[in-house]
């Protein structure tokens, strides 16, 4: 017998293979075949009995099995009675946890509405790296790998390389949470027992043992591990100073306690008492915890643009059947070519074009644009764009990991990992850092040791652990990485694409705008804008009959004429006997007239031009001719207008001080009028698209920090050159994959944002710098003891672990602060 399952975490072939070896291990199993594009498992097996353990297993390998019946069939189990049952005829239905869940009877809905935890097991259970899902650190992007674990060179934890949407606390947080929480309840009462002194029979010493020991030795396991690892790969870091620092106290504590007659009387007090730092070694390790915590938190909110975004998609569509039945169907089933329909309220579950139907779509959460978008028959829609009003019908196109929000995800998760240059300086001073550290603990340590005051080894111990502890290489690792997740994040959620770090600091420097003129300043669909009838013609009849020759033209301008017609409510015919002559225009017969529309030879030899045309190319329009049964009937203008919002955010640009140039390969008179309309003064027209990249390589030798946009597949090779590639989103595929930014509206406003975003994101950095350089140098000599000899200060380990804490954490939230910033 056959079964298929319907599971939306098959993305890849990767994924098909994976369950193909692992079905293909269960017993009675004899073929599985998987439809990758249809999110299709199809397994052939010998009895019923096989299916729970198949159902079982893909779920387990982390492919959710959404559906279960036979081939072509599309069924679902109720969760309650686990009956299988079609979505279509379901009592009822809930959404739990992000997915839906579908009912026989409203008895079986209402249980599970009550507790839901008792029919899906634990619904948080802990994080399980996804199928093709891998690990990095965000200080280290080299380091890629199969599961969450610790960083090979910083030794800080790895996190996912994409947010997901259904991320929660991370098995790492949850671990250092549980371990903050017990060694806070141990070092508060070990700390007031320091406080009060030993007690009679060094009882006190004994109980500090106790309490600091699990402290020390389970609630610092992670920093010891780490610091273990760092001398192994000799790659020393924080934990490497942690790890030694605590350690150093807890030991020196410990033989206090244990075997206090091995120590030097240079290491006792004035009344022969051994000091014990306990709870110093307790303290750190609980303040490094607190740090690791509170890191980890905010680091995971990085992710929170990305999963906004991710939430915008549905969780269901309304697939139209061909017998025209609507059922409700998971996302991850629907393929391309289904018909959808979204009703008012609702989002767009896939990118596709509209078939029927009208209504106004908020696009503003890819867009950044808060006005929304008018569609009817014919127009785009992006999946996860909210529909206002209006119901539309829509025909998919990308579906999956194929969609423009999919697209957008990647891009952004690439770009929170790549570095900036500005980092190298980090970089250069992360990779002595320790070392110096270490040789300065160790300077401390014998300058103490030989020229400090009674108790010697004690001063030179005390003050060699607060110089390991109170240095913090995370602070300088971690401030540009985090700035630049941040920016990029806050870039994607205002519609402005980043593909790199790099990108994103030098937008902040270019200082030449080169600009392609169609679909980038213009809106790229031609419009009639002035229709002349000739004497003894009618310009409603000329418009009418040329837009019945036109519907059978693919030509744009074809298409303009058919869109005036129907704008002005004409009905036209079809042409018959219908030819087009390239360089000509296009003849036919449209209801028994003979019609000719293109050039002004389709008028034929010796016809005289009108007045009129050379008026209209002037204010850099087109010109198209119409004949009709042989004799010249009129003429349209044809513009390509301009956006509306060009003109704005090309004075904004201009106000930055940006010399902006148009760089176009249609006519002078056209590109002229343009640029007229848009207050530019340099224009270079009727160029070829080699010669666009030539243009560039120009400014560029001149000195010029050059940013190129343009839309068209003739833009790429300059988009490539330029030192930032900037494509409308609206434009060719091969644009956006050679430019280095992406406004994803096709709105020039974008880069405006995109350059704000830059100079917020390089102010930020160099902020997370400034504090972490400056921290670290007056820390450590404090650390050491430079204001003993003036003040008579000296600085505790434990005042200097919170120092530490206080560092990477403050590095952080300070990048955080993107967030917010105003675009």
């Amino acid at each position: 017998m056959k079964t298929e399952f319907l599971s939306p975490g098959i993305t890849c072939e990767g994924c098909a293979g994976t369950i193909k070896r692992l079905l293909g291990a269960v017993p009675g199993v004899r073929d599985v075949g998987v439809d990758v594009a249809a999110k299709r498992v199809i397994v052939e097996h010998e009895d019923s009995a096989a299916v729970g353990a198949l159902e079982a297993a893909l779920n387990d390998a982390g492919y959710p099995v959404y559906g279960v019946g036979e081939p072509g069939g599309a069924r679902v189990v109720d969760p309650v009675c686990g009956m299988h049952i079609d979505p279509a005829s379901a009592a009822g239905r809930s959404e739990f946890e992000g997915r839906t869940y579908y009912f026989c009877a409203t008895g079986c809905k209402d249980r599970f509405d009550r507790e839901p935890s008792r029919y899906l097991g634990d619904p948080r259970p802990a994080p399980v790296a996804a199928p093709g899902a891998t690990y990095t650190c965000p200080m280290d992007p080299e380091i890629v790998r199969d599961g969450p674990g610790s960083c090979p060179i910083c030794g800080m934890a790895l996190e996912p390389s994409v947010a997901a949407l259904g991320d929660g606390p991370s098995p790492e947080l949850r671990s250092m949470t549980r371990r903050l929480w017990a060694c806070a309840g141990l070092s508060l009462p070990l700390l007031a027992v320091a406080m009060l002194g030993p007690a009679p029979g060094r009882a006190g010493a004994w109980l500090q043992l106790l309490l600091a020991t699990p402290v020390v030795l389970w609630g610092g396991w992670p920093f010891f591990r780490r610091g273990w690892e760092s001398l192994v790969n000799r790659r020393l870091n924080m934990f490497t100073l942690v790890a030694i620092g605590t350690g150093a106290a807890y030991l020196y504590s410990l033989v206090g306690v244990l075997v206090p007659g091995l120590l030097p009387a240079s290491a006792r007090m004035h009344g022969g008492e051994v000091p014990l730092y306990f709870e110093a070694a307790a303290v750190i390790t609980t303040l490094v915890l607190l740090g690791q915590v509170l890191e980890l938190r905010a680091r995971s909110r990085t992710g929170d643009a990305i999963r906004r975004l991710l939430g915008r998609a549905p969780k269901t569509a309304r697939r139209i059947g061909g017998d025209g039945v609507e059922v409700d169907v998971p996302l991850g089933v629907l393929a391309v070519g289904d018909l959808v329909r979204v009703r008012p309220g609702e989002q767009v579950p896939a990118d596709g074009v509209v078939e029927s139907g009208a209504g106004d779509v908020d696009e503003s959460m890819l867009t950044g644009e808060p006005m929304p978008v008018p569609k009817g028959p014919g127009d785009p829609v992006i999946g996860g764009t909210l529909n206002l009003d209006g119901g539309l019908v829509v025909r998919a196109s990308r579906v999956g990991a194929e969609t423009m929000l999919a697209s957008i995800v990647r891009m952004v998760a690439e770009a929170q990992r790549s570095r900036a240059p500005v980092q190298r300086l980090a970089d250069a001073v992360s990779a002595y850092f320790v070392p110096a550290v270490l040789a300065i603990s160790a300077l401390t340590f014998a300058a103490w040791l030989s020229l400090g005051p009674e108790p010697r080894l004690v001063h030179a111990l005390v003050n060699a652990v607060a110089v390991l502890i109170i240095a913090c290489p995370c602070a300088l690792g971690l401030a540009t990485p985090m700035a630049i997740m941040v920016g990029t994040g806050r870039g994607a959620s205002a519609g402005v694409l980043i593909r790199s770090a790099e990108a994103l600091e030098v937008l902040s420097k270019v200082d030449t705008l080169v600009l392609d003129k169609t679909g980038t300043l213009t809106e790229g669909r031609p419009r009639v804008v002035e229709v002349h009838a000739l004497p003894g013609f009618d310009p409603a009849e000329v418009v009418r009959l040329a837009a019945g020759l036109e519907g059978s033209s693919e030509h744009p301008l074809g298409a303009a004429i058919v869109a005036e017609a129907r704008a002005r409510g004409l009905s036209t015919g079809v042409a018959e006997g219908f030819r087009s002559t390239p360089g000509r225009g296009v003849e036919g017969t449209v209801e028994g007239r003979s019609v000719a529309v293109g050039s002004r030879s389709i008028l034929g030899p010796g016809a005289a031009d009108d007045p009129r045309a050379a008026a209209i190319r002037q204010s850099g329009r087109t010109v198209v001719y119409v004949a009709l049964d042989g004799r010249p009937a009129g003429m349209l203008g044809l513009a390509d207008p301009v956006k509306s919002t060009a003109a704005g955010a090309l004075e904004r640009l201009r106000a930055d001080g940006l010399r902006v140039v148009m760089l176009t390969g249609d006519a002078r008179a056209t590109a002229e009028a343009v640029a007229r309309e848009l207050g530019i003064t340099e224009v270079v027209a009727e160029v070829l698209p080699g010669q666009k990249g030539d243009e560039v390589r120009r400014l560029r030798a001149e000195g010029r920090v050059v940013a190129m946009a343009g839309d068209g597949v003739n833009d790429a090779p300059a988009l490539a050159l330029a030192d930032v590639g900037i494509a409308m989103g609206t434009g060719a595929d091969a644009a956006i994959q050679s430019a280095d930014v992406t406004l994803i509206g096709g709105d020039l406003r974008g880069l405006d944002r995109a350059r704000r975003l830059s100079a917020a994101t390089m102010r930020n950095i160099r902020q997370n710098l400034a504090f972490a350089f400056l921290y670290n140098l007056i820390g450590v000599p404090i650390a050491a003891g430079a204001l003993y000899p003036a003040f008579g200060l000296l600085l505790s380990p434990m005042l200097a672990g919170a120092a530490m804490t206080f560092s990477s954490v403050s590095v952080i939230l300070n990048a955080l602060r993107l967030q917010r910033v105003a675009l």
